[in-house]
């Protein structure tokens, strides 16, 4: 185990700026342990490693595990958002200058790992999160590795696990076939996506890959690069989020597109606020149901 203490320079909200790499409650590679520490588990270039993070204000206390552990501590400043400038961001509505004003500590961070953010986004294609949530915590569980310091964890595996799933494990995890052709065809094509260089080129390969659009790309942008502009369009209740909190309706896209246009460079950075702030837009239709593709 190694340890790093890092300084920002604002308090840093932990929690805010790394649920977003959390997918579900019960992530195997995510979770927040009773004394409010932060553990993640990552697969890095130096291989399987588990990051463990505390804070106090603007203090974070880091410890690594296993032989990705240095490389983990090496980039604590990055993933907490160090390389996030968002005093660019001037609030056009009243609503995004309140989120402003009650979420000081929001970054938007970057992991540098474009694989672990694009594997569960396209799991969330097109689905009810529960079920793209429920899938990736059975894949994980069955193909990664226990976490170097914590066991319970398990490190997502790299693409050339990923490319080997049987299609009776992706049946069972309740993946259909389309998302777990997408997911293996970008694995053969995993390296050259860590290699992309900036946001737009990572965007240029991702959406050359079928499969992956608009959304995947933005979604795994966020997270990979910490791209403050990557708007999810497509989302299904970002648009209508959005809306409701700057102009007190729903809107589609493109409606969306347009109230975020003021806010070119830190669009993405809009939506994150604003649902850190709690803004939602009324439910005027049944909860789509979870499906079970396992059944079918």
């Amino acid at each position: 185990m190694s340890v790093r203490v890092w300084r920002a320079p604002w308090t840093v909200d932990l929690r805010r700026v790394v649920d977003v790499h959390r997918r579900g409650p019960h992530d195997p590679a995510f979770t927040v342990a009773p004394d409010g520490a932060v553990w993640r588990a990552s697969h890095t270039p130096d291989g399987p490693g588990t990051l463990r993070l505390r804070a106090r204000e603007a203090e974070v206390e880091a410890a690594g595990y296993g032989p990705g552990g240095g490389w983990l501590l090496e980039r604590v400043p990055a993933l907490l958002g160090e390389g996030d400038d968002p005093a660019g961001l001037e609030p056009h509505h009243p609503a995004v200058k309140e989120a402003v004003r009650r979420q000081p500590g929001l970054r938007i961070g970057r992991t540098g790992r474009v694989w672990e953010a694009l594997v569960p986004a396209v799991l969330e294609q097109k689905v009810v999160v529960e079920e793209a949530w429920r899938a990736w915590g059975y894949l994980l569980r069955r193909y990664g590795q226990p976490a170097p310091g914590a066991p319970d964890l398990r490190v997502p595996p790299p693409p050339g696990v990923w490319a080997r799933i049987p299609s009776w494990a992706w049946h069972r995890s309740g993946a259909e076939a389309v998302r777990a052709r997408t997911i293996m065809t970008a694995a053969r094509l995993a390296s050259r996506l860590e290699t992309a260089e900036t946001s737009a080129e990572l965007d240029r390969r991702l959406r050359s890959i079928p499969g992956i659009g608009v959304w995947t790309s933005a979604e795994t942008r966020q997270r990979a690069l910490g791209d403050a502009d990557a708007v999810s369009v497509g989302d299904y209740h970002v648009p209508g989020m959005v809306g409701q909190a700057l102009i007190g309706r729903k809107v589609d896209d493109a409606g969306m597109l347009e109230l975020l246009e003021p806010y070119a460079g830190h669009r993405y950075r809009v939506t994150r606020l604003l649902e850190a702030h709690g803004s939602r837009a009324p439910r005027r239709a049944p909860r789509l149901p979870i499906r079970d593709y396992r059944s079918f």
